[in-house]
């Protein structure tokens, strides 16, 4: 969301409707005007306050993992589902809602129970028969109607409040001083970031974490599923595309993993890939001497039905690094202790 200043200008009003009814309905929720479900297993949101672009999904990841490793029983919830066909193919007005890339990155990786609809409420009820212990609920800051026993946001260190423009102006699906309902502040793509604390201090008292993304592996993209064959990038010259919501910032990444990258095209997030666009790819990568192509886990999924016929294409299976993270995870057990505390009364 880029927009030019004026088109920005001309957008405000609406931003300014959008802002009005944000705050009411957070207000409503404070107040107990709006009440929230609340399940019988503990809830762990991981949220952001802007649209895409933060690294949601490998913190979910992450986190999934780490409570695995302790023996938890892991249920994800998430929206999770788009317009569009799988291929790419045919107008979005006739399209099927199909699972979500991040969906299907997470169903992948993980192997652990989904639930994906609107209602996460009715979703979780759902799965009540897969003696879920611990519910992880995918960009969940905004769905106030699911209580939840911890609430995770994370900031972009790079663009942390969208430039202070709310939607549509901008990316910010809240203002900045919805932040006191977090729990924890996790600032992504940085090691230190003082100013974004000093912003986020005069909104939130919450413990505040960093995490980089790290690069897991370079793999070979395959079909019908994501490739798991490594693929040696130093051997390659790259034509980068992507569609993702903050496309800079995984160029940034390759930059600073020492991947050579020739060039690249950035799409809408979540784009599905049509057979013409993987032609004019193949076509623009040769014209600029690049021996390979390469994308983010998430694309591929979004790659069904298209092909390459000329380069190989590969993806990047990104990983979370957290700092402190012993402390990170100690509050997230606290929050799962004081869960339990509760559901025995």
């Amino acid at each position: 969301m880029n927009f030019p200043p004026f088109v920005r200008w001309l957008l405000s009003p609406l931003s300014l409707l959008y802002g009005i009814f944000v705050r009411l309905r957070a207000w409503c929720y404070r107040r107990g005007i709006f009440k929230a479900k609340r399940l019988a297993q503990p809830v762990i949101s991981i949220g952001n306050l802007t649209v895409g672009g933060t690294g949601k999904t490998p913190t979910v990841l992450w986190l999934a993992q780490r409570l695995q490793i302790e023996g938890k029983r892991v249920g994800i919830l998430s929206r999770g589902y788009h317009r569009g066909h799988p291929t790419g193919e045919g107008p979005e007005s006739s399209a099927e809602r199909v699972p979500s890339d991040e969906v299907r990155l997470l169903a992948e990786r993980l192997h652990v129970p989904l639930g994906v609809g609107a209602d996460r409420y009715r979703t979780a009820i759902a799965m009540e028969q897969q003696q879920i212990e611990v519910f992880l609920l995918d960009d969940g800051f905004q769905h106030q109607s699911l209580a939840r026993d911890l609430d995770i946001v994370l900031l972009d260190a790079t663009n942390p409040f969208g430039g202070g423009w709310l939607l549509p102006a901008g990316p910010l699906r809240e203002p900045a001083s919805a932040l006191s309902r977090a729990n924890i502040v996790l600032i992504t793509r940085s090691e230190h970031a003082p100013a974004v604390e000093t912003l986020v201090r005069r909104h939130s008292p919450a413990p505040i974490f960093y995490a980089q993304t790290r690069l897991a592996g370079v793999l070979e993209r395959s079909r019908p599923a994501p490739g798991s064959r490594a693929a040696d990038p130093k051997q390659y010259r790259y034509l980068v595309f992507c569609g993702l919501g903050n496309p800079q910032a995984f160029r940034d990444d390759l930059s600073r993993w020492g991947i050579q990258v020739l060039g690249s095209t950035f799409f809408r997030d979540h784009h599905q890939y049509a057979q013409r666009e993987a032609d004019q790819l193949e076509r623009l990568a040769m014209a600029m001497g690049a021996t390979a192509l390469l994308c983010t886990e998430k694309d591929v999924f979004n790659l069904e039905g298209v092909q390459f016929n000329t380069l190989p294409v590969h993806f990047c299976r990104i990983d979370m690094n957290l700092s402190n993270e012993d402390a990170f995870l100690a509050i997230v057990r606290n929050a799962l202790h004081l869960a339990s505390e509760r559901s025995a009364k």
